[in-house]
């Protein structure tokens, strides 16, 4: 097994789940491809039931097959092979910049939104004397100060909380665990990005190549290789012979991001480069700077083509009803994301949008598990410099008290970094100090087939409220350009009202205590 980099606890990595015979089985596929006598099997590429030299010869055959189909770039058989892993005291920094930075992946992991983080549970770089008392000192305050926010906000959370559910006032014993719940959301945004997470992460074979290639990539090198490296112990450990097409990683002095980023000759962003960002946001969270004009005529062009029906027939009012109203498409009242799926739907990839977006780091980690809305994330270090640079939660706003204790605890995470770099630690082991508060700006890009499901979920009151408002200010916008596209931009309870199902909202017991499917938009207020 690997050595651990780390002075905390070792990344644990378990493979948990895989395919039997996962190497003899993509070979098999390739097989397959080119085979008259039907499906290949895994027994047959290996040779099974074979005198040993006819069985080693088969295996050689194998061997050579994969090797040539891995140079050649035929990857998709390999892709069939998938490895569950379970990983735990992993840093919500590996899982931002690395783990979920792709589409390729499956995960679920703890919420910091629900559960509480213990004291103590954060990755400790390797490092010595006075460097390590600075980073054990304040990220054991940023803890401290995450637990006493979570206190100071419960009033302002529960003030919230029965301003939307006033009859609940009465059973205030009833809801104080889930007041507590809503003061915890708030106040994990000053946990460090170095914060432990422990989940399930599904991948491919294609994906653990990747990952072993550039396992190197900013913004954390140093716990990205040694997580990868224990992923491919715990794979070659049951099946050896994916060591015959595996490369090794790039180090991060030879991929391109670091060699432009060094040619730039400076450490954070360019003068200016904040403000006028944000400057060009024009006060929203996300801004929509770019479209395909005409894709409500695009898209009702596709609908009369799935259909095979004429303008006549089918104007392009009638066709956009037909994809997007959920009363006349009921798959979009379906708990079931069908869009990918269905005929009708896939025509709205044919409306395309860009935006330029600025959320917290912990935002953004679930901004980018919609992974069909990909995005161009920074490099860390590129955005950060030695002033702190944060979004503030909405609640904050309630309570000045709570507002400067936030702003408080982030300046004392930036001197704490800044302490940290004048004793020559890296920019990567400073910025594990990073609280989940830090600003991330980066331009988004999605087709309206993807919006459309990332908005039922995110509009909905339930979801995080950051990603919420980004989601609120891209549906306004998209209905400004395209208002018959944007129109249908909705909550899933609004989905549900108008396709008939009841009742309207699927949360059950979790329900947010608004009926917003009564609602428009841009009437719905929240703070919690």
């Amino acid at each position: 097994m690997s050595t651990s980099r780390f002075l905390s606890p070792p990344p644990e990595v378990r493979l948990v789940r895989r395919f039997e015979r996962g190497f003899d089985n993509a070979v098999a596929a390739a097989r397959t491809c080119y085979s008259a006598k039907g499906i290949v099997t895994p027994e047959e590429v290996a040779g099974d039931g074979l005198e040993p030299g006819a069985a080693a010869a088969r295996r050689s055959k194998r061997d050579r097959l994969a090797a040539d189909i891995y140079g050649a770039g035929h990857h998709t058989t390999f892709q069939h092979v998938h490895f569950q892993f379970a990983l735990a005291n992993v840093s919500r920094q590996l899982l931002w910049s690395f783990l979920h930075a792709h589409p390729f992946y499956n995960s679920e992991q703890v919420s910091q939104r629900y559960v509480t983080v213990r004291s103590g549970s954060y990755a400790i770089p390797a490092l010595s004397g006075e460097a390590l008392a600075i980073y054990r000192a304040t990220a054991d305050r940023m803890v401290a100060d995450y637990e006493e926010l979570s206190r100071r906000l419960v009033p302002v959370a529960g003030a919230a909380f029965y301003e939307r559910f006033p009859a609940r006032r009465h059973q205030a014993a009833r809801w104080e665990k889930e007041i507590g719940k809503r003061a915890q959301e708030v106040a994990r945004y000053l946990l460090p990005v170095a914060t432990f997470a422990y989940l399930y992460h599904t991948i491919s074979a294609v994906t653990l190549f990747r990952y072993r290639r550039l396992a190197a990539l900013f913004d954390a090198p140093t716990e990205q290789r040694e997580v990868v490296e224990r992923m491919v112990e715990a794979v070659l450990a049951v099946d050896p012979d994916y060591a015959r097409v595996l490369e090794e990683t790039l180090p991060l002095e030879s991929t391109p991001e670091h060699l432009h980023y060094e040619a730039l000759g400076r450490g954070g962003p360019a003068p200016g480069f904040r403000q006028r960002f944000d400057a060009a946001l024009d006060g929203r969270v996300s801004r929509l700077v770019d479209w395909k004009v005409s894709a409500e005529e695009t898209v009702a062009t596709a609908v009369r083509e799935v259909l095979g029906a004429d303008f006549s027939e089918l104007s392009d009012d009638a066709a956009l009803l037909a994809v997007l109203d959920p009363a006349r498409n009921r798959y979009l009242g379906e708990a079931l994301n069908l869009g990918t799926h269905s005929k009708l739907a896939r025509c709205l990839g044919h409306a395309h949008y860009t935006f330029r977006k600025k959320l917290s780091h912990t935002a953004d980690s679930q901004d980018q598990r919609h992974r069909m809305t990909p995005a161009s994330r920074p490099i860390l270090a590129a955005q950060v410099d030695d002033e702190p640079d944060v979004v503030e939660p909405a609640l904050l706003a309630r309570d000045e008290g709570c507002r400067r204790f936030f702003h408080d605890s982030c300046a004392r995470a930036w001197e704490g970094m800044s302490r940290l770099a004048r004793l020559g630690a890296t920019a990567e082991v400073a910025h594990y100090l990073l609280p989940n508060a830090v600003a991330i700006r980066f331009s988004e890009s999605a087709d309206l087939l993807h919006l459309h499901h990332k908005h039922t979920m995110r509009l909905c009151l339930n979801a995080q409220e950051e990603i919420w408002r980004a989601s609120l200010d891209e549906a306004e916008q998209i209905a400004a350009v395209h208002p018959r596209l944007g129109r249908w931009l909705l909550p899933p309870c609004s989905q549900r009202h108008r396709a008939e199902v009841r009742p309207p909202c699927p949360e059950g017991s979790r329900y947010c205590g608004v009926p917003v499917w009564k609602l428009e938009l841009s009437d719905v207020r929240r703070s919690i």
